[in-house]
């Protein structure tokens, strides 16, 4: 018995895994699956976990990458943001120190683990301190809001948007 409930477990997490990294939301791997599609535009946990449910339980992600359905495509790449949000985190003030003045090796840190390319270095650099009060509007902003309006503000500048979905 115990040994069937620890199959039926681990059987649970792997078809479950899947749906962690995929589920809707920010960090959603192609934004696809019958359960990224029925909680589309829902926010929160209760909503992100059961659009992981839906897509874990039933293998359906799965099927429409592999198949091309469901909203799911097989060119997709996975991504993660969760290095720049653990930097944001770590290095907060630092970080605000270097955008203020619009250089520094916070900045460029950070420029590096988003990726971007040496030619649009200044752009960031210049791009980030123009916007440093919607950045970081006050002292107590959090990390998560700092990394959500420093993504705001690269999608709005044409030369850089093309660095957002990494951050």
């Amino acid at each position: 018995m115990k040994r069937t409930l620890g199959l039926l477990f681990a059987a649970t997490i792997a078809t479950a895994a899947p749906g962690f990294a995929m589920a809707g939301g920010e960090n959603n791997i192609g934004s696809c699956g019958w359960g990224s599609k029925l909680f589309e535009g829902e926010s929160g946990i209760f909503a992100q976990v059961l659009a992981v449910t839906t897509n874990g339980t039933s293998a359906n992600q799965t099927f429409g990458i592999t198949s091309g359905t469901s909203g799911c495509t097989q060119d997709g790449t996975v991504s993660s943001t969760w290095k720049t949000a653990m930097f944001i985190d770590g290095n907060k003030e630092a970080l605000a120190k270097a955008i203020s003045a619009g250089q520094g090796e916070t900045l460029d840190a950070l420029a590096a683990l988003i990726g971007i390319d040496e030619k649009h270095k200044a752009d960031f650099s210049r791009v980030s301190q123009a916007n440093f009060a919607r950045i970081f509007p006050s002292t107590n902003v959090s990390a998560a809001e700092i990394r959500a309006s420093l993504k705001e503000v690269v999608s709005a500048d044409a030369g850089l948007a093309q660095y957002s979905a990494k951050i």
